[in-house]
């Protein structure tokens, strides 16, 4: 049996043969730094698990109950995010990466634009606070329309009229061939 002896390594320090180096902090967080995809399917499974003992704590009654519960998407759902997860993290351990965002067709040298946000934002907000006074039919068709105007529809003939048109397409949907009530608002008489 020979004694190990010193070799030079690629960056030209010599490093005893039969060796390995002590993985310290900086391999972890190198690992790490190579593996950050795992992040994501780490909040994709904290989802899942959050979607599924929710679906499963709720409470049915015996008339809600036919083929299709209350429960079947929430589990549905819950599921898909599991097995998303589990897929993500082998896909990533087997030395899968995800696309650099280069490929997309946005300038990331061009800073956000925080006036469509805020609007946005406004929009969903005033939906919020006047769903209940207003009712759907109404609020609804400002969401559509303010959320078509901030993101650059010029249209002030046609867009509040295809607004109004998906508010009462949505309401009626919701209402009454999935049964689940929208507040009417004012127009509950008329509709």
């Amino acid at each position: 049996m020979t004694p190990p002896t010193d070799t030079p390594d690629s960056s030209g320090a010599s490093a005893t043969a039969g060796t390995a180096a002590p993985a310290g902090p900086r391999d972890a967080r190198g690992w790490l730094r190579e593996h950050s995809e795992i992040g994501v399917g780490l909040l994709l499974l904290a989802l899942g698990v959050l979607v599924l003992t929710d679906a499963l704590t709720m409470s049915v009654d015996l008339t809600q109950r036919g083929p299709v519960g209350p429960r079947t998407v929430p589990v549905v759902v819950g599921t898909g995010l599991l097995v998303v997860a589990v897929l993500l993290t082998l896909d990533v351990l087997r030395g899968g990466r995800g696309e650099a965002e280069g490929g997309e067709d946005i300038d990331l040298a061009e800073p956000s634009d925080w006036r469509t946000v805020l609007l946005l934002a406004g929009v969903f907000l005033a939906n919020a606070v006047l769903i209940g006074p207003l009712g759907f039919p109404i609020s609804g068709a400002l969401l559509f329309w303010g959320s078509a105007y901030a993101l650059g529809s010029r249209h002030h003939d046609r867009d509040p009229l295809i607004a109004a048109g998906l508010s009462l397409l949505t309401y009626f949907v919701f209402n009454n061939l999935l049964g689940v009530p929208l507040p009417g608002g004012p127009l509950m008489g008329v509709l």
